[in-house]
């Protein structure tokens, strides 16, 4: 078939369907708008946190949602509900897939849309681009290895992260939970290693922007002696943290704070894990004269699973997390913030995850959500819902 007997061919195709077509083209122009990111979207008027406790936060999970208006939408629930602090996760890979060449447009939605609601950010910055490991015929890797040679590209991202978000977000989280072997690489946990990467980057973060608060640590709640395959407890990671010398080189300390089936007023002891655990760490940052840093708890919460064996019951878990904002409020003073996991992911996990989320993947409240809304004074709110 010739190119012009194609096109004759198709013009009588599209003439016998010449009364529908119009309507095909609209069907058409509205699907292509609804699946690209942004283009319904517009932002309203800026909002502001309406809270009677400033020190409310939850970590969002905007990661991999890729539609503007439930990035939105997920933001104003958050913004509904009372909370000024979010925790968002900034992968480098996904914003550097390529050596030096940056792709900001889904951090810049996060970003531009958490303004608009009156959200403080801090942002949690991780993850390892292929080109930043080495090759897979050299050395099998995954996406969290990062050695040596590459923690001053990686300093380099967070000043470029720091530089084009200053106006907009002061907390860098750098690393997430480097105390597990999942979250170093599959590798040995190094803490002097961190202290290194630290090191490298607290100066690229303030060159950046001299007001940014740079967060160290994150580390995760666990018991792992010296040599666990798996990681190594928290308490001894923060001390040989201080013992490598990154001190002088974190601005804040982030902490992660679960749990698990107790309740939140119960004393911390060094073999447990529970919430009050941070303030062993607060112990051991004093020890080593940091007793001017605050701690940020960028983790924290309980789950609701009816199968999970370190669950407890919905009520206990709606009273266990508004117990848990009051006791950082009143007994921590140098807690800012307690930033609970999680608000929302883009869809179910089907696993035991999918219980500590405050809202469901379809922006049904969990009744948790409600009590946080009252708690925080959004009382009309959370009487006729979001």
């Amino acid at each position: 078939m010739t190119f012009d007997s194609a096109v004759l061919a198709l013009r009588r195709r599209l003439w016998r369907f010449r009364g529908v077509f119009p309507y095909v083209v609209a069907a058409g122009l509205v699907l292509w708008a609804v699946r690209r990111p942004g283009v319904l979207v517009t932002l309203p008027p800026p909002q502001a946190v309406q809270t009677v406790h400033p020190n409310v936060g939850v970590h969002t999970r905007l990661t991999d949602e890729v539609e503007a208006w439930k990035i939105q939408r997920s933001l104003a629930m958050v913004r509904e509900m009372g909370a000024p602090w979010i925790v968002e996760y900034f992968p480098w890979p996904y914003i550097e897939p390529q050596q030096g060449r940056y792709h900001w447009e889904h951090s810049d939605t996060v970003v531009a849309h958490a303004a608009n609601q009156g959200l403080y950010i801090i942002a949690r910055l991780g993850m390892v681009p292929d080109w930043a490991r080495p090759a897979p015929d050299e050395l099998e890797t995954t996406f969290t290895y990062l050695d040596r040679d590459h923690y001053g590209d990686f300093a380099r991202f967070v000043g470029a992260f720091a530089a084009r978000y200053r106006d907009h977000i002061r907390h860098l989280i750098i690393w997430n939970e480097p105390n597990l072997s999942f979250e170093w690489g599959y590798r040995p946990v190094d803490p002097a290693g961190y202290a290194e990467l630290l090191r490298v980057v607290y100066p690229e973060a303030h060159r950046a922007n001299p007001n940014v608060v740079v967060l160290g640590g994150a580390l995760a709640p666990t018991l792992e002696p010296e040599g666990s395959s798996a990681g190594l407890n928290d308490l001894l990671y923060l001390r040989q943290m201080y013992e490598a010398g990154a001190g002088p080189y974190f601005d804040a300390l982030s902490a992660h704070a679960y749990g698990l089936a107790f309740a939140p007023d119960v004393e911390p002891a060094e073999d447990l894990i529970n919430f009050r655990r941070v303030e062993l760490l607060r112990e051991i940052m004093e020890a080593f004269g940091d007793a001017d840093k605050p701690i940020y708890v960028t983790e924290a919460g309980w789950n609701d699973h009816p199968r999970w064996s370190w669950a407890v019951r919905p009520s206990e878990r709606i009273q266990y997390t508004l117990d848990a904002y009051r006791w950082a409020a009143e007994a921590w003073p140098w807690c800012p913030v307690v930033a609970m996991w999680m608000f929302r992911t883009p869809q179910m996990l089907y696993n035991y995850q999918d219980y500590y989320a405050f809202v469901t993947p379809a922006f049904q409240p969990r009744p948790v959500y409600h009590a946080v809304q009252a708690y925080t004074g959004n009382i009309a709110q959370a009487a006729n819902g979001p």
